[in-house]
Order: C-alpha cells, then sequence, then structure tokens
C-alpha cells in the first residue's frame, strides 16, 4: 500500500472535534465575505514521512517571519483549492505541481485576517531539490510527520488581539516554532490520523 494509500484510508476514519478558525474558533466573517485560500500539506514519501513547512521573509505585509504552509489565496484563475495549492508551492518553493499526488482536501478554517483556508493533503517524493522564492520564504523545511501527529507536541499560548484574548495552538520543532492557524491546520489533521 503506498503512502497516499495509507494516508486515505486513515481519513476514512471517524476524526476528533475539528478547530474552525482563529479567535478561539469564533473569527468572525469579514464584511466582505471570506477571502478563499489553499495551502499544501506535503507529505515527504519515504520510510518516515515528514511535512514540508516554510519560514516566511521577515518583510511581507502579513504573516512576516512565520512558519506556514505553501499557499495562498485563490486566483480567478485557479480551478479550485487543489490548482491554487500546486501553484502556490511551485511558486514558493520550486515544487513540480506533477510530483505531488493529491490524497484529499481537507477541512477549512478561518483565520482572524479573513481567509477561508482549505488545505490540500498530498504526497511529493523525498528529496526535491526545493528551492526557496526569496521573496516570500526565508527557508523551506520538514517536520517529522509523527512529530505533527502527536498531541504530547500540541502546546497552548495566548496573547490578546483586538481587546480579547486569544488562545491558541502551538509546535516547537528546535529552534522553530510552529503556532497560530498552521498550527491549528496541524492539529486538525492530528484528529484525522491516527500514525503510523
Amino acid at each position: 500500500m503506498t503512502l497516499a494509500e495509507r494516508l486515505r484510508a486513515r481519513l476514512a476514519a471517524p476524526a476528533g472535534p475539528l478547530l474552525v478558525g482563529d479567535l478561539n474558533g469564533e473569527a468572525p466573517m469579514p464584511e466582505g465575505g471570506w477571502r478563499a485560500a489553499a495551502v499544501l500539506v506535503a507529505v515527504t514519501d519515504s520510510p518516515e514521512p515528514g511535512v514540508l513547512l516554510t519560514q516566511r521573509t521577515g518583510d511581507l505585509r502579513t504573516h512576516a517571519g512565520q512558519v506556514a504552509f505553501p499557499g495562498g489565496s485563490i486566483d480567478p484563475a485557479d480551478a479550485g483549492p487543489v490548482d491554487a495549492a500546486l501553484r502556490e508551492a511551485a511558486e514558493e518553493i520550486a515544487l513540480p505541481i506533477g510530483t505531488a499526488e493529491v490524497v484529499a482536501t481537507l477541512d477549512r478554517y478561518h483565520t482572524v485576517t479573513g481567509f477561508e483556508v482549505t488545505p490540500v493533503l498530498a504526497t511529493v517524493p523525498a528529496d526535491l531539490p526545493l528551492v526557496a522564492n526569496p521573496r516570500e520564504v526565508d527557508a523551506i523545511f520538514e517536520v517529522p510527520l509523527a512529530f505533527l501527529l502527536d498531541a504530547a507536541n500540541h502546546g497552548r499560548g495566548s496573547r490578546w488581539h483586538d481587546g480579547r484574548e486569544r488562545h491558541y495552538y502551538e509546535l516547537i520543532f528546535g529552534e522553530r516554532r510552529i503556532w497560530g492557524a498552521t498550527a491549528a491546520m496541524i492539529v486538525n489533521l492530528a484528529q484525522r490520523l491516527t500514525w503510523p
């Protein structure tokens, strides 16, 4: 059974409670409606699968310096979330679109910045020669899937935002801090999958 088949089989099982949005699950819909976005949750097909993440550059307009999945807004030319996630991954980390085997689209997540994000789960070959787009990405790194799915690594944090305390998940992997929407989508993935 391939890694993609194993992931599909695990996704067929019932999931635990899922997180739906920032601000303690109460991200309010913006006046103009949600802006559609997609991210690629790329799992490397290796004996110890990992997930590709990026460290965003420090001078971006939003989420500067944060850890994120490759992804972004769904453009009018995109056929949907899958096309957008693959296009963005090609632009941000030079992931060849034809190398990704899409497993599933996962549960949408609403951010405080007004995005409705669709995670796209896919497998990719290990050791691809990825290249960071210097305008958007400072670094590309891989985190073991088992680490991300282990609830013991899902820490909690909080901070004040617009006069109210915001609670969020965070994962510390070496010197990297994964938090906010990216961490929430990882927690949702962990609810969907049991590993190994």
